[in-house]
């Protein structure tokens, strides 16, 4: 468990100060109001691990460092794929009830934060915690709801392909993933992405492609 009095790890520094807006994969970025996500934002992901992870290579890309708070699970083979450096992911896997005051102490230290709260979150908390972001300069990208969150993301639908009927092997997954928030994101995007493709990354679902695939269906959340 990370200990906020414990020495900082080698090369570790603070999150960069320059920029309000971290990062997007181009995939992503279409869905993102400015391209990017804004520090000292919380942003709401619905039900979808590799979107979630796919969101945070793409903030990570500039070299700040990120921390997974209460995500046990991650997959770090997928977060590798989508190009997040695992070198520099801190993993705080069970904070159980004290999860608020870890995320407290990483939010000056870290330009991304993932986190999968211990349970609903109570709005004057979610208040609390976006002020201590927004001092530090980190985004907070959330496995969940979470109150007052600036942007919801979700995967609406999804399909697997790959496998026959018994046989074969997983080679990507076609999502249709919305995103809506408050002011300039209030409007509904909508994009059809690989998530992942057959490198594991994330990418744009081709014309091309999408004509042979035909309608999404199902809802599959990715590891």
């Amino acid at each position: 468990m990370f200990d906020s009095t414990s020495p900082s790890p080698p090369g570790f520094e603070s999150p960069p100060g320059g920029g309000e807006l971290l990062p997007a994969l181009p995939a992503l970025a279409p869905l993102l109001p400015g391209g990017g996500l804004r520090r000292g934002a919380a942003v709401s992901v619905e039900g979808d691990t590799g979107l979630l992870l796919a969101l945070a290579a793409g903030a990570a890309s500039d070299g700040a460092w990120a921390a997974a708070v209460g995500l046990p699970d991650l997959g770090l083979v997928a977060a590798a794929g989508y190009g997040l450096d695992l070198g520099r992911l801190l993993l705080v896997d069970d904070p159980g009830p004290h999860w608020p005051e870890v995320v407290s102490a990483l939010a000056g230290a870290v330009g991304l934060i993932l986190l999968r709260p211990g349970g609903p979150v109570a709005p004057q908390l979610a208040t609390r915690l976006t002020a201590v972001l927004r001092r530090g300069g980190c985004a907070l990208l959330v496995a969940g709801a979470w109150p007052g969150a600036g942007l919801r993301l979700s995967v609406r639908s999804g399909r697997w392909f790959g496998l026959g009927e018994g046989y074969g092997q997983l080679r990507g997954r076609q999502v249709e993933v919305a995103a809506q928030g408050r002011g300039a994101a209030n409007r509904t995007r909508t994009a059809r992405l690989w998530l992942p493709d057959e490198h594991g990354a994330a990418r744009p679902v081709e014309a091309a492609e999408a004509a042979v695939a035909g309608p999404v269906r199902g809802s599959l959340a990715a590891v």
